[in-house]
């Protein structure tokens, strides 16, 4: 029988090799490259803003492209439209949870909170007066336009009448909810909840719902809502269950309950994204500790250790050192 017999040296090279192959394929050494198309919820426009800018400079041979729309406008360019998407942020954890899981998506990662508030201009009609006593009788008031979201389209659409179905029963007003449903016409109605922010500038509007993050970023003076409706506290999560709406599901004529809960933002890498390990870098820049300092900064109090739900299983190693899976 024939044998093959290896020198010290031909034995050491061939170590070389296999490392320098480990080194170089393994996706957490490698440096991420290439076009990187983010879905983002608008209340994240600017703190995802900033974080493309941090993250190219990490990172300068990614071009990332936001998109900024309604959360669940964002799932549904993935799920209709079967756009390519690298990254998928939500203001709502749960838009992941009915509309991408399973099938486009198999974890979801919570890593933010948020709460309602009312946006003003110091020109708006009474605003020397409302404050988080009176606002609801304010907005109200003959003459006075405010406006929302659209809840099929955006979660702040569908958390501000959940709002106002918790103010009925805080301030102990019958009819509330329905006096406010008519008191915002269809004209004061948007895709999103940043895109009425132009409408109030131009003075179209006095008051909008919107989260507190984006007054802040916005400099722009608020209503902050008292903790009992303004759906950031889990303390009260119970009483805000008890406010429901009913929209759209993932098929025409399929409706989703959804019920008032503490407000959790979710980030995704949809199944099939085009630059994976791009993706990967940067929601792990996003979960990771300078992605938690920039959503703290910028009004978004970070969920310190992020959670993961879903398929949990196929979480990448590389997100896994940062959350806490449920």
């Amino acid at each position: 029988m024939k044998r093959t017999c290896f020198s010290p040296g031909s034995s050491f090279v061939t170590v070389l090799l296999l490392l320098a192959h480990i080194f170089f394929s393994s996706p957490l050494r490698a440096e991420p490259t290439g076009r990187l198309i983010v879905f983002n919820a608008g209340s994240l426009a600017v703190p995802f803003r900033v974080m493309k800018q941090k993250f190219t400079s990490i990172h300068p041979r990614v071009r990332i492209e936001l998109e900024a729309a309604g959360s669940r406008t964002c799932a549904r360019k993935i799920t209709d439209l079967k756009r390519p998407c690298d990254v998928m942020a939500s203001a709502d954890y749960t838009v992941i949870e009915n509309l991408l899981i399973p099938r486009y998506a198999d974890w979801n990662i919570s890593f933010a909170t948020n709460e309602m508030a009312i946006m003003y201009r110091p020109e708006s009609r009474l605003s020397k007066e409302i404050n988080m006593d009176n606002w609801y009788r304010i907005l109200l008031r003959q003459g006075v336009e405010y406006g929302r979201s659209d809840p099929n389209s955006d979660p702040c659409g569908y958390r501000t009448m959940l709002v106002w179905q918790l103010a009925e029963k805080y301030y102990q007003a019958p009819g509330l909810y329905q006096k406010l449903v008519k008191g915002c016409p269809p004209k004061n109605v948007r895709p999103k909840e940043t895109d009425l922010i132009a409408m109030l500038e131009a003075g179209e509007i006095d008051y909008l719902f919107i989260y507190r993050s984006v007054c802040e970023q916005h400099s722009m003076p608020f209503v902050r809502l008292p903790a009992r409706i303004n759906l950031k506290s889990a303390r009260y999560e119970a009483f805000y269950r008890e406010a429901k709406i009913k929209i759209s599901g993932r098929k025409p004529g399929e409706f989703i309950v959804k019920r008032g809960k503490p407000m959790v933002y979710g980030i995704t890498i949809p199944r099939g994204a085009p630059n994976r390990d791009a993706a990967l870098q940067f929601v792990s820049f996003v979960v990771g500790p300078e992605g938690q300092e920039i959503m703290r900064q910028q009004g978004q109090p970070p969920i310190s250790p992020p959670e993961a739900t879903g398929k949990v299983d196929r979480l990448p190693p590389l997100l896994r050192r940062y959350v806490e899976l449920r």
